[in-house]
């Protein structure tokens, strides 16, 4: 296999003051937090993803405005979504919101919303 089909991307804010520890904690919330609502909602999708190896992707976003939007836009196409909130034990406020993971889902789909963005 050459590309993968499906695919789970994890947005993260870079406007916060996350040490590279809590970015990796708060990645990690979000892969299993979206893959446990696309495995309730999307089996198909989620089974496919899961057996071809999980390709999960970070990206960056600068603010939170810009997490929602894309919220917005992976609801818009009925891609599975979370936006993490953190509860504020170390370095954010509690409620922030951090990250938001989009997918797991077909990787065409996935790319409209966040094909654009950088690389973490």
């Amino acid at each position: 296999m050459t590309e993968f089909k499906f695919k789970l991307v994890v947005a993260v804010r870079r406007d916060l003051d996350m040490g590279k520890g809590k970015i990796a904690v708060q990645v990690a919330h979000a892969t299993i937090s979206v893959s446990e609502e696309a495995k309730r909602h999307h089996p198909d999708w989620w089974r496919r993803w899961y057996d071809e190896g999980q390709c999960k992707v970070a990206v960056r976003v600068e603010s939170e405005d810009d997490l929602h939007k894309l919220h917005s836009e992976a609801e818009e196409l009925g891609l599975p979504s979370v936006i993490i909130q953190d509860r504020g034990l170390t370095q954010v406020t509690p409620g922030t919101a951090t990250c938001l993971g989009i997918g797991p889902a077909p990787a065409e789909l996935v790319d409209k919303v966040t094909g654009n963005l950088s690389l973490l």
